[in-house]
């Protein structure tokens, strides 16, 4: 009895023993097999960017002048009076490389046409045509055709609160054709270029070896205020010399009000047939009230005060230059892509420049107009 029980404490302490000692051998064939069996999570697919972007858009509109007169349109794209007309079909291609990037922006229809109104047949559909090559994050050049960094407004009308154009913009510049080098460190935004004269994509005869400089600054003071100072200057095909100094700021006050500033002066020497005369100027500036209450709603308030006491871009028939005052109010109905105005707007001037119902000058004009715009 007593070998009996002897022989099964054996057993027993053999049993334990072998329990004891299987963590360490079943590690070491883990350790033996796991590169040979274990297999390693996929890597997921890296996201490749598109080849080719593809935007546009299209717009149209009805004005109507309080005294019926088309001619009291006195800034750009809107020029008729009871009229359903047309703006712009306009379509981007936009390729994006590791360095180089291309752009062609193309438009069709009296709102291209006058944007491009130096140049002639199917370049004027040509908005914007530009190469830009970026050997690092913090710098970029580009050569071609682009819209200016001057202002507050753009051509594109699905980037305006307001249909209607300012008198700023419609006196330029609208576009640079030349080179450019942009560059960024921090907060603060770097560009200088050269380029033809004003909205030239061809230099005219025998102004070729003229010049333009043009240079922007850039600050973001916050995520919601930033500030633009930009510059351009240089002889023009005519041969008188500019210099015109334009500032741009925004503020996003909260996320359903924004405020805009865009003011300009333009000093202009001309040329008497002998020599440059003294500088004169024309100049403006504008605010702009932006409110968002829904989503799908909002509203554009725009005061804009433009004075031409020497008769460069206002002609009044006098010897006085005008100066001139532009309320609009723009309400914008947003769905998707699409975005519809219905917009008052009075305009008012130190001089008789508008002409009234009977033909009559007057110094204030008033229109209405409804525009459809659609982008993608």
């Amino acid at each position: 009895m007593l070998q009996k029980i002897f022989a099964t404490g054996i057993a027993i302490g053999l049993s334990v023993s072998g329990f004891a000692q299987s963590p360490d051998t079943s590690a070491v064939i883990a350790s033996a097999t796991t590169p040979e069996t274990t297999t390693a999570a996929p890597t997921p697919p890296e996201e490749k960017k598109p080849f080719l972007t593809i935007s546009g858009s299209a717009d149209v509109y009805y004005r109507v002048d309080f005294s019926k007169q088309a001619a009291n349109n006195r800034t750009s794209f809107t020029g008729t009076h009871n009229n359903f007309s047309i703006g712009m079909a306009s379509v981007k291609l936009e390729h994006k490389g590791e360095k180089v990037s291309m752009v062609a922006d193309l438009g069709f229809g009296p709102r291209a046409k006058e944007f491009a109104y130096t140049d002639e047949g199917i370049t004027q559909a040509i908005k914007q045509l530009y190469i830009s090559y970026s050997p690092a994050d913090w710098i970029k050049f580009t050569a071609g055709t682009w819209a200016t960094h001057v202002g507050y407004e753009l051509v594109d009308p699905q980037l305006n609160r307001n249909y209607s154009m300012s008198y700023m913009f419609t006196n330029g510049p609208f576009t640079h054709t030349g080179i450019k080098a942009e560059l960024t460190k921090g907060k603060s935004g770097f560009m200088i270029g050269v380029a033809n004269a004003t909205d030239y994509r061809i230099s005219p005869d025998g102004y070729i070896n003229k010049k333009f400089i043009i240079a922007q600054y850039s600050l973001a003071a916050s995520d919601n205020v930033k500030f633009y100072l930009n510059y351009v200057g240089g002889q023009n095909p005519d041969t008188s010399k500019m210099n015109q100094f334009d500032l741009v700021a925004t503020a996003k006050v909260s996320d359903k009000f924004n405020i805009g500033f865009n003011g300009t002066i333009n000093s202009t020497k001309v040329w008497d047939g002998e020599k440059n005369m003294d500088a004169k100027s024309w100049s403006g500036a504008a605010l702009y009230l932006n409110v968002d209450p829904k989503p799908w709603f909002g509203l554009s308030l725009r005061t804009e005060y433009f004075s031409d006491k020497n008769q460069f871009k206002i002609s009044t028939g006098t010897e006085n230059g005008a100066s001139v005052f532009a309320t609009t109010l723009s309400a914008n109905f947003r769905t998707g892509g699409f975005i519809f105005i219905p917009e008052f707007r009075m305009d008012s001037a130190s001089e008789e420049i508008f002409i009234d119902k009977d033909g009559n000058g007057k110094k204030g004009a008033g229109s209405f107009l409804l525009a459809a715009i659609y982008s993608f």
